[in-house]
């Protein structure tokens, strides 16, 4: 079993992969401004999982189509597909990383980051966490705003498939 966070990290994923069914790449790429468009978060949450798990985390460089959609670069509209492949790439590649964390390495930082002050490990995984709850509240409004019906509403099933766990449970 992972640790309590990184099984709250999964469940916000899969609530984000949830709140995405059903869209269609015509949809993704739509701007609708001053917001990004969907294709754009996808790739965006992309980057932040290679950021926090491939590179400061283990060292790894990887998908390098994925700086177009770091933090701060200007807006685009990616291939919601290409976006959605790298998203799988870069979670896939985290998950047996983030299968080996305990309480202990998440109150260090990252062993590759480079920044002077650079927070707990723990404190990243709750930073990326919860970015995914952002974009899943603004995925949502924007879908809305394009006229999309019968959306997911949130927070999902958290009981059954991510519930409270204290950390002195974990592996």
């Amino acid at each position: 079993m992972a640790h309590p966070r990184v099984e709250q990290h999964r469940f916000a994923r899969a609530e984000w992969v949830r709140g995405l069914r059903g869209l269609r790449e015509a949809d993704g790429i739509r701007r609708l401004e001053p917001m990004n468009s969907i294709s754009w978060m996808v790739g965006h949450l992309a980057w932040h999982e290679r950021l926090m798990f491939l590179e400061r985390a283990q060292g790894l460089k990887a998908e390098p189509v994925l700086d177009a959609v770091a933090f701060g670069m200007p807006a685009s509209t990616p291939s919601l597909k290409a976006m959605w492949a790298s998203w799988t790439r870069m979670t896939e590649a985290a998950d047996p990383f983030l299968d080996t964390l305990t309480t202990e390495d998440l109150l260090r930082p990252w062993p590759h980051d480079t920044r002077s002050q650079a927070p707990s490990s723990g404190s990243q995984l709750q930073r990326i966490t919860f970015h995914y709850w952002h974009h899943i509240g603004e995925a949502s409004a924007v879908r809305q705003l394009m006229g999309h019906t019968r959306l997911a509403s949130f927070v999902g099933a958290i009981e059954r498939d991510a519930p409270y766990r204290p950390e002195s449970d974990e592996p």
